[in-house]
C-alpha cells in the first residue's frame, strides 16, 4: 500500500514542530546540567582549570551585524513565501548564524557583533524553494540552506563572498512523509523532517529508518543526505548515502530528479553529485530512502580487549566474516578509562583495557545465530565478555556527548572532535600519527592535552577513527584549536586517509579537499557548479576551495 505522493505546502502537525536548539550551545535547556563536583576537581588537577561554569549571556544582549536586506528584496521574497515566512528578527538571525562546532560556540561568546544572515526564509515546499533560488540568483543574494543546524565543520556559516546580502533558507516546513511503500521498503520525506520525526512517521507503518548519528535528535533528512551522514547503526544498516534511493533537488537553474530504480546502468550515478554537496550545488527538497520493519528484538553485549590493536583486529575478523552486528564500536584505553565510551559522561565503575560495544537487531532466531557467530569470533580474537550492561549504558547516553562538550567549555576546558577513515592495514599507524599531531600541537601552546579515540564505523576493507580532544582553554581558544586541527588535518592527509568520514567538508576541511580528490576533481566540481549555480549564490565558502 502506498500513501499519496506529491508535493505538500501544508504546515507540519503540531506534534511535528521541532524545538530550536539554544543559540550558544548544543541541544535544548533540559539537556544541560552542571558538572559534578568531583569532575570539576579533576579538571583542576589535570588541566589547571577552575571548573566553575561561565556566565552565559542573554541572547538579546548579543550584537548582530546590521541586516542589509533592502525593502525591495524583502518584498520580492515575501511574494514567494508569504510575509509570515520572511524573518529579520534578532532571535531568528542569531539561531541561523552558523552550526554547533566548538569554533562556532567560541565565536558566539565573543563581544564583537556576530555575523548573521540578513534574513531567514521558511519555504513550504519544493516549488517555493526553487522560486527562492531563482530569485536570489537573479538578485545576487547568497543562500545558506539550513536543516537542523547541527554542522560541526563550518557548513552553515553565513559567508557573503562577493554578495552584499545573505539569507538562511530554513527547510523546517518541508516536514512531511510524502510517500510510504512498505512493499518496496521505501519512504519519501521532505528534507526538513528530523530524525525523531522520521521514526515517528515510519512507526505508524511498522517501519524504521535506523539512522542514528549523534545529531539524530535535531538533524534533518536533507542534512543527512547533504553531508553523507553515517549513523551509529551503520554496521547493520549502512551509511545514509547507502539508504538513499531517490533525490529531488532545487537549483537556481532548474529541478533535478534522480533515482528511478534500485539500480541502473544509465551512465554515472548523478545522485553522487548531490549526496555530500552540502548545499553548494543545490537544495535537497525530497529524499526517498530505504526503510525496514521495526526490529522485533534487540540484544546487547559488551566486550573488553587488552589493547586497541587486539580489539581492532577482532572487529576486522567479525566484519570480514560477514557476522557484523547492527552496532559495532571500539574505544581505546583513554576513552574507556574515562567512561566516555559508555554514557557520554565521566565517572562510573572503570573498565580496564578497551571497551567494545555490540548490539544485534532482528528476530529472536536471527539475533541468536548472528550474536553466537560474532561472539565466537570476538572471543577467539582475545575478547572477554562483560555482559549487556556497558552496551546498554552506551545506548542510553549516546546522544549526550555534545552536552558534556558544552559543560566542559563553560568550565574553561576545550573539548572537540574530529574523524577520519582508512584501511585496516593503516589504521594503527593513522591513529598514532593523528594522536601525536594533536598532542604536540596543543602542548606546544602550553597546555596538557588528552586525546581519545574510538572506531565508530566499520567496513570489510577498513574503519573510521573518531577522536575526542580535551585541553585547557587558552586566552585565544580559536587560534588554539585551529592550530591543533591544522596539524591533525595535515597528518591525516600525509597518511593517505580521508579528511572526513561523516562530518562533511564545510569550511573547516576545504583546504584538504584538493589533496583528496585532486585538482582535476576540483575543476570538475567547479564546472558543475557553474552550470547549475552560475551566480555562485549557493552556500559560499563551503565545500569548494
Amino acid at each position: 500500500m502506498t500513501t499519496g505522493q506529491g508535493e505538500t505546502d501544508a504546515e507540519p502537525a503540531a506534534d511535528a514542530v521541532r524545538p530550536d536548539m539554544v543559540w550558544d550551545a548544543w541541544g535544548v535547556p533540559a539537556g544541560h546540567t552542571p558538572l559534578p563536583e568531583q569532575i570539576r576537581g579533576l579538571l583542576g588537577q589535570v588541566f589547571g582549570a577552575s571548573g566553575e561554569p561561565a556566565t552565559r549571556r542573554d541572547e538579546g544582549d548579543v550584537p548582530l551585524r546590521t541586516p542589509v536586506l533592502s525593502a525591495d528584496r524583502r518584498a520580492g521574497l515575501v511574494r514567494l513565501v508569504g510575509a509570515d515566512h520572511v524573518s529579520t528578527e534578532h532571535a531568528a538571525r542569531l539561531r541561523h548564524a552558523g552550526g554547533k562546532s566548538t569554533l562556532d560556540l567560541l565565536r558566539r561568546r565573543e563581544a564583537r557583533p556576530q555575523d548573521a544572515p540578513d534574513a531567514v526564509i521558511y519555504p513550504a515546499g519544493h516549488a517555493q524553494v526553487a522560486a527562492v533560488l531563482a530569485y536570489c540568483s537573479e538578485q545576487g543574494i547568497a543562500v545558506v540552506p539550513f536543516g537542523g543546524g547541527t554542522s560541526v565543520v563550518g557548513g552553515l556559516d553565513p559567508v557573503r563572498g562577493q554578495f552584499d546580502t545573505v539569507i538562511a533558507l530554513d527547510l523546517r516546513r518541508l516536514d512531511a512523509m510524502l510517500d510510504c511503500d512498505p512493499i518496496s521498503g521505501t519512504a519519501t520525506f521532505g528534507a526538513g523532517v528530523t530524525g525523531p520525526r522520521a521514526e515517528q512517521l515510519l512507526a505508524e507503518h511498522g517501519l524504521s529508518l535506523g539512522h542514528f548519528p549523534q545529531s539524530f535528535e535535531f538533524a534533518s533528512i536533507g542534512g543527512f543526505a547533504a553531508t553523507r551522514s553515517s549513523g551509529q547503526a551503520s554496521a547493520g544498516y549502512g551509511r545514509f548515502d547507502d539508504m538513499v534511493q531517490r533525490l529531488r533537488v532545487a537549483t537556481p537553474t532548474g529541478t533535478v530528479e534522480l533515482g528511478r530504480a534500485p539500480a541502473t546502468a544509465a551512465g554515472p550515478d548523478l545522485r553522487e553529485l548531490f549526496l555530500g554537496s552540502e548545499g553548494a550545488l543545490g537544495v535537497l527538497t525530497e529524499v526517498t530512502v530505504r526503510v525496514h520493519p521495526i526490529p522485533a528484538d534487540t540484544a546487547h553485549m559488551a566486550w573488553s580487549f587488552p589493547d586497541f590493536a587486539t580489539g581492532a583486529a577482532a572487529l576486522r575478523s567479525v566484519v570480514q566474516t560477514g557476522a557484523a552486528p547492527t552496532v559495532l564500536r571500539l574505544s581505546d584505553e583513554a576513552e574507556t578509562g574515562l567512561n566516555l565510551a559508555r554514557a557520554g559522561d565521566i565517572g562510573g565503575a572503570p573498565i580496564t583495557g578497551c571497551l567494545a560495544v555490540t548490539t544485534f537487531e532482528g528476530s529472536a532466531a536471527h539475533i541468536a545465530a548472528r550474536s553466537a557467530e560474532a561472539a565466537e569470533l570476538l572471543r577467539a580474537a582475545g575478547g572477554t565478555e562483560l555482559g549487556p550492561g556497558p552496551a546498554r549504558e552506551w545506548e542510553h547516553g549516546r546522544f549526550a556527548a555534545p552536552y558534556l562538550r558544552d559543560a566542559l567549555l563553560d568550565a574553561g576546558v576545550l573539548c572537540e572532535t574530529l574523524e577520519t577513515a582508512t584501511t585496516w592495514s593503516r589504521l594503527s599507524e593513522l591513529k598514532t600519527q593523528v594522536t601525536t599531531a594533536l598532542t604536540d600541537a596543543l602542548t606546544a601552546q602550553g597546555t596538557p592535552a588528552l586525546v581519545m579515540c574510538h572506531i565508530s564505523h566499520t567496513y570489510p576493507t577498513g574503519a573510521s577513527l573518531y577522536f575526542t580532544v580535551v585541553a585547557k582553554l587558552l586566552d585565544d581558544p580559536i587560534t588554539q584549536w585551529r592550530t591543533a586541527k591544522q596539524a591533525a588535518g595535515d597528518a591525516i592527509a600525509a597518511a593517505g586517509a580521508t579528511i572526513t568520514h561523516h562530518h562533511a567538508v564545510g569550511a573547516d576541511h576545504r583546504a584538504w579537499l584538493p589533496d583528496e580528490i585532486g585538482e582535476l576533481g576540483i575543476r570538475v566540481l567547479r564546472a558543475v557548479k557553474r552550470e547549475i549555480d552560475p551566480a555562485g549564490i549557493l552556500n559560499p565558502g563551503t565545500l569548494l576551495p
